[in-house]
């Protein structure tokens, strides 16, 4: 994979999916495996290792702070050419990137996507997402799509943009909606200097997810349906891997706390039963209903409620939807979502997700260590 002059080539973090905040990768260090050390001697030319002390080279790179209009939170939108030399944005550079925040309206943001040039032909941009966990760790292993569009709308990039999210392998095209473009309405008042916000206005997107509902992998158990904890379910990976319930089965829940908890109870369920860490954030899940208005669906993510529906959520519950068996019944059109409708078409070959806008809030310069070897 080509690799920018000035930042990491962008592709899938090796190692565990979740890394400590301050810290290497949870797991073994990457490198040559530990032995005995052969001394020098005639014929041999191997020298003894020597710890070399480690170095922080203080930098600055330029970023974009750009709110998708459904999104929980706001994306901190980095550039890779931005990146200063040996940089490799994990854990540790990212913990002190978010530290950096504090004192400005961005202190609480928990969403990082970096992006730079495609390396493969007929895509224009490669991005990848960083989900900032509750307990300090990052989860490298998730997608996102609303900061997927952040990245489009910080590039400014006209007309249709392709872009490949390397974390979960999904192309997405994004394309512009025609129509007059409406005014800039962020709500809220604009930060107080440095942080100015972006006075482009927002143009609607729709996301077509390149790959069709039935290819392989979209049912990761194998099956349109699996019982966990006695309640059936569909495990959907489209986007993101997602658990789908019928809210049906969850008549004996009521309120929200006690919704919310039931539903943490069976995604922990899932992610046992498809091999993710307890503090991942994958899978997702959703419960939906079906009436005669169509569907509702209220979903979580990391840290509570989400407002509406995350954008691979909507892909996903209409890719499920297209597969037969599943729990999820067709859906086409608007899905109700506590913050309103959110538009899903399913195809032969692609899923689309429609209406979807991000605005520019901030451009910031700010502080990046390196981990360096002196």
């Amino acid at each position: 994979m080509t690799r920018p002059a000035s930042g990491p080539a962008l592709g899938p973090a090796s190692g565990p999916a979740v890394r400590p905040a301050s810290g290497p990768a949870v797991g073994p260090a990457p490198g040559p495996a530990a032995g005995p050390r052969t001394p020098p001697g005639p014929g041999n030319t191997t020298h003894p290792t020597t710890a070399r002390p480690t170095t922080l080279r203080p930098a600055t790179v330029r970023a974009t702070v750009v709110r998708a209009r459904d999104a929980p939170g706001p994306t901190l939108v980095v550039r890779l050419d931005q990146l200063p030399a040996g940089a490799l944005a994990l854990g540790g550079e990212l913990a002190r990137l978010r530290r950096a925040l504090a004192g400005t309206p961005y202190a609480r943001l928990n969403k990082i996507a970096l992006y730079g040039p495609a390396a493969r032909p007929g895509r224009d941009l490669d991005y990848r997402f960083v989900q900032a966990l509750p307990d300090g760790r990052f989860d490298f292993r998730t997608g996102c799509g609303h900061s997927l569009l952040a990245c489009v709308v910080a590039e400014g990039r006209p007309g249709p943009v392709t872009v490949r999210a390397v974390t979960t392998g999904d192309t997405v095209l994004c394309t512009p909606e025609p129509g007059p473009v409406p005014p800039h309405t962020t709500p809220g008042p604009p930060p107080p200097p440095p942080y100015a916000p972006g006075p482009a206005p927002s143009t609607p997107y729709t996301l077509h997810f390149l790959r069709a509902p039935g290819a392989p992998g979209g049912l990761p158990s194998g099956r349109p349906v699996d019982v966990l904890d006695g309640t059936p379910v569909s495990l959907v990976s489209y986007g993101n891997p997602y658990v789908f319930v019928d809210v049906r089965h969850l008549s004996a829940h009521r309120g929200d706390d006690a919704l919310r908890d039931r539903l943490l109870v069976l995604r922990a369920e899932a992610a046992r039963l498809l091999g993710h860490p307890p503090h991942s954030a994958l899978p997702k899940i959703a419960a939906f209903g079906a009436g005669p208005g169509g569907l509702s669906v209220r979903a979580l993510t990391v840290g509570g409620w989400h407002p509406r529906l995350a954008l691979t959520g909507a892909a996903a519950l209409a890719a499920a939807g297209a597969l037969d068996g599943t729990v999820v019944p067709p859906v086409h059109g608007p899905v109700r979502t506590p913050g309103g409708p959110v538009t899903v078409t399913a195809g032969p070959d692609r899923v689309g997700v429609h209406h979807k806008r991000a605005d520019v809030l901030d451009r910031l310069e700010l502080p990046w260590r390196v981990h360096a070897t002196a």
